[in-house]
C-alpha cells in the first residue's frame, strides 16, 4: 500500500470546453463570471499582483490569494488559500496554473494547483471536478444553476480526511 505521503503535491484536471479560449478565460478575471460557476461572492483585482477574495458557499468558506500571471486569452496563474478555516486546515498559500488551448471550435482547459496540502488534497481535488465541471457549463453558455454543494453545506472539498 502506497503512502500518502507520495502522492504528487499538485492536483490536475483537464475538461473540453465548447467555447473558445477568449470566452472562457473571463470567467477567472471577472467576479460577474466567477460567481457563476465557483462562489456565491467575489471581489477581483485581475492584474499581475492584484489579489481576489471569493465566498465558495455564501457561508463563510472564503479563498482569497493573488494574480501571479496573467496572459489573456491562454493563462493565468493565481495563489490560492482558505481564509481561517480552522486547525484542521493547514494555512498554506499553493498556485494554481490554468492554461487554455484551442480545441476545434472549443477549449482544452488544464489546471494544474501545486502546493496543496495532503491533509486537503483529496477534498481539493473532488472540488476542482465538480467546479470545472459547472464552469464547462457555463462558459458554453449554459446555465449550472444553484451550486448543490453551496446548498448542502459544502461537498468534498471541505472534507479533511477520508473515512475508510
Amino acid at each position: 500500500m502506497a503512502s500518502m505521503a507520495s502522492e504528487p503535491e499538485e492536483i490536475v484536471r483537464e475538461v473540453r470546453i465548447a467555447a473558445r479560449p477568449d470566452e472562457v478565460f473571463p470567467y477567472f478575471t471577472d467576479a460577474a463570471k466567477l460567481v457563476v460557476w465557483k462562489a456565491a461572492r467575489a471581489e477581483l483585482d485581475a492584474r499581475p499582483g492584484g489579489v481576489f477574495r471569493m465566498d465558495v458557499t455564501g457561508r463563510g468558506d472564503v479563498a482569497r490569494g493573488q494574480y501571479v500571471e496573467i496572459d489573456p486569452p491562454h493563462r493565468v496563474v493565481f495563489t490560492w488559500e482558505w481564509e481561517d478555516r480552522g486547525p484542521a486546515t493547514p494555512p498554506t498559500r499553493s498556485v494554481v496554473e490554468v492554461t487554455l488551448s484551442p480545441d476545434g471550435d472549443g477549449t482544452l482547459l488544464r489546471l494544474v494547483h501545486r502546493g496543496v496540502p495532503q491533509e486537503i488534497r483529496r477534498g481539493s481535488a473532488a472540488g476542482w471536478a465538480h467546479y470545472l465541471a459547472r464552469l464547462a457549463l457555463a462558459a458554453a453558455g449554459h446555465d449550472p444553476g444553484p451550486d448543490p454543494w453551496a446548498a448542502a453545506g459544502g461537498g468534498p472539498t471541505f472534507e479533511i480526511e477520508e473515512v475508510q
